[in-house]
């Protein structure tokens, strides 16, 4: 019986794992951060780093001393010890201190051109220019002027200038525009040194033919192109004549119409009359009593308005022009020959004109047939 009894292998737990068993499995992602909480711990670290940089940034400022300013002399300035901070420009500096010269103002730690001053001596640099060049000026216009100026003639102009744009500036900062307007004379004006050491300015050329009178610059553009001037006067003078022409024989051509018309009429109705035997009379009109009739006293001297008549009669085939010894004399008189049917046919076309006359304007037609009548009653009487 005991060999039959076999031994039953050992069997472990469900709820117990093997030994060992721990080593080839993968840790828990519960140990390490997430993602977000990465993100978050760098950004809680950039701004606290930040604040530190911040904050020593400003203890360095607060604390900062600035340098003084090394002495205005030779050799003073030592880049390797760095001790002091060279002196800018235009500034003088003494004990560490910066003072800036004339004409500069202190603005922090440099010096910048003073803007009052500055502007105050290009306007009395302007006015002596002015002065000096419209005294040049007068002189090319062959009128009173002066060319060449002393040095101390300038000095005056520069004190009565500089004195007058200068009010309410200090005593040395007057002094100090004057002398600056002394050292840009040359730059702006022309300069000759005499026998006494001293200088003389005149205004360059090209400069002066800007300042001379405006008068005179329009006489000496005028006399510089006189041909051509005179070459334009008289093609507008051509001109403004043939203009002046066509438009008074235009007028003359129209009035001699109207006077040929007039003629025209007038010879009518006394034809008509001598006719129908209403008044005894001629057919025929003396030539010169209807024209001095027409005419109006000024336009008698203009004996070209009749001879236009004239030829509107001559070319009318119904008007006969002839001599008669009337009185005698010999006068030219001007006949109606058209009759009959003819002047039948214009007597209807009168009629239907003079009733429409009638209905539109009855006081008015009634005039002008008084007026005609009384031409006619004129020349006939």
């Amino acid at each position: 019986m005991p060999s039959a009894i076999r031994k039953r292998p050992k069997s472990w737990p469900p709820e117990t794992s093997k030994p060992l068993q721990f080593i080839g499995r993968e840790p828990s992602t519960a140990i390490f951060p997430s993602k977000a909480d990465l993100l978050r711990l760098c950004a809680v670290v950039a701004i606290a780093a930040s604040v530190a940089a911040a904050c020593n940034y400003a203890v360095y400022l607060l604390n900062r001393q600035d340098k003084p300013f090394c002495d205005s002399i030779e050799d003073s300035y030592d880049p390797e010890n760095g001790l002091c901070e060279p002196c800018p420009y235009h500034g003088w500096c003494s004990s560490g201190s910066l003072e800036c010269v004339h004409g500069y103002k202190k603005q922090g730690r440099k010096c910048i051109e003073d803007g009052v001053i500055n502007q105050t001596t290009k306007k009395a640099l302007d006015l002596l220019e002015e002065h000096v060049c419209k005294a040049y000026g007068q002189v090319l216009c062959k009128l009173p002027g002066k060319i060449w100026f002393q040095e101390a003639e300038i000095k005056d102009i520069i004190e009565e200038h500089v004195t007058r744009s200068s009010i309410g500036l200090k005593a040395d900062t007057s002094k100090f525009i004057k002398d600056t307007m002394m050292e840009a004379v040359e730059s702006v004006l022309e300069a000759k040194a005499i026998n006494n050491r001293s200088k003389e300015y005149k205004c360059p050329d090209m400069l002066a033919e800007f300042h001379k009178p405006l008068h005179c610059r329009i006489n000496q553009w005028i006399y510089k192109h006189a041909g051509i001037l005179l070459a334009i006067f008289v093609l507008l003078v051509g001109l403004a004549k043939f203009t002046l022409n066509v438009h008074q024989k235009g007028k003359i051509t129209h009035r001699a119409e109207q006077l040929y018309e007039q003629v025209c009429e007038i010879l009518q109705e006394n034809a008509m009359r001598a006719m129908s035997g209403e008044n005894k009379g001629e057919r025929w009109v003396v030539a010169s009593w209807l024209r001095d009739q027409l005419l109006l006293p000024r336009e008698r001297k203009h004996a070209i308005l009749w001879k236009k008549v004239e030829e509107l009669i001559m070319e009318d085939s119904r008007i006969d022009q002839y001599p008669k010894l009337i009185k005698g004399e010999s006068k030219v008189v001007l006949e109606w020959q058209v009759d009959g049917p003819l002047t039948s046919m214009l007597k209807e076309k009168e009629s239907a004109s003079k009733a429409k006359t009638f209905s539109g304007n009855k006081g008015s037609y009634q005039n002008e047939e008084e007026k005609k009548y009384k031409v006619a009653a004129h020349l006939f009487s």
